[in-house]
C-alpha cells in the first residue's frame, strides 16, 4: 500500500502544555509532528529529520529563537520557520520576519488559524520551489509537453517523434476536423513531398496506441471526405 506524504513539522517550544497542545492540532490536521523543548536539541533534530516547518519560540532556557533562527536558515535557506511566541512588540516581530522567518504569531493563538498559517507559507513556498510541468489534458490521455511523453490512465505510452506530434496536434484541436493535407503540414511541415496516405498509416498507428478497441475508434474519428477529428472530452 502507498504511503501518503505527511508534511513535517517541528515544534521548539520549553511550556510542555503548550507544546502538546499544538503537537495535537496538528497530528489532527495531518502534519507529522517532532517535538523539542530546548534550543540545541531543536538543532539537532533538525538536522537529523530535516522537517518542513519549525514552529518557533523566542524565549527558550538555553537560547534565543532568533538565534535558532539563524542558525536553521545556514542549514537550510528553504526551511519554513514561524514563530510562535509571547512576544508580540512590533520590534520583535520586524526582527524574526528580517531575520528569515515566514510567519510571526503571538500568544495567545487560535490552533485553527496556525494551523491556516502553515498551510498557506507551504502553499506558496512549495509552488515557488516547484515549476509547474506543462501538460495537455483530454480524458484518460495526458501529454507532458516538457518531457515530450503521452500517457493513457497514466501508463506511458511509446512514440515515435511524429506520433507524438499528430496527437499533440489533436489534442490542441478537439473537436476540429483536421484534413490529410493540414496534418501533413502541421506534422510533417510545409515542405514535405509526400502521399497523404502517410497521414492515415500513422492514425492507424496512433489509433492501436491509443484506442481500446481499433475497430471502434472513440478517441480520433474519421471524417470521410476531409480527415480525422479529435473527440472531446465530455
Amino acid at each position: 500500500m502507498e504511503t501518503m506524504y505527511r508534511n513535517q513539522v517541528l515544534i521548539v517550544e520549553d511550556d510542555d502544555h503548550i507544546r502538546r497542545f499544538v503537537a495535537i492540532n496538528l497530528d489532527r490536521s495531518g502534519f507529522a509532528v517532532t517535538e523539542a523543548a530546548f534550543g540545541a536539541e531543536a538543532i539537532e533534530s533538525f538536522t537529523t529529520s530535516r522537517p518542513d516547518v519549525v514552529i518557533l519560540d523566542i524565549m527558550l532556557p538555553d537560547m534565543n529563537g532568533f538565534d535558532i533562527c539563524v542558525k536553521l536558515r545556514e542549514i537550510d535557506p528553504d526551511i519554513v520557520i514561524i514563530f510562535l511566541t509571547a512576544r508580540g512588540q512590533d520590534l520583535d516581530k520586524i526582527r524574526g520576519l528580517e531575520l528569515g522567518a515566514d510567519d510571526y504569531i503571538v500568544k495567545p493563538f487560535n490552533p485553527l488559524e496556525l494551523v491556516a498559517r502553515i498551510k498557506t507559507v507551504l502553499r506558496r513556498t512549495q509552488s515557488a520551489a516547484i515549476p509547474q510541468r506543462k501538460v495537455l489534458q483530454s480524458g484518460e490521455i495526458r501529454i507532458d509537453l516538457d518531457s515530450n511523453k503521452v500517457f493513457k490512465h497514466d501508463c506511458l505510452l511509446e512514440m515515435t517523434p511524429k506520433e507524438y506530434l499528430m496527437i499533440k496536434v489533436f489534442v490542441e484541436n478537439p473537436d476540429k476536423a483536421l484534413s490529410r493535407n493540414e496534418l501533413l503540414n502541421l506534422v510533417w511541415g510545409e515542405d514535405f513531398v509526400g502521399d497523404t496516405k502517410t497521414v492515415d498509416v500513422h492514425v492507424r498507428k496512433l489509433r492501436e496506441k491509443i484506442e481500446d478497441d481499433c475497430s471502434k475508434p472513440q478517441l480520433i474519428e474519421t471524417v470521410w471526405g476531409v480527415g480525422y477529428r479529435w473527440r472531446r472530452d465530455e
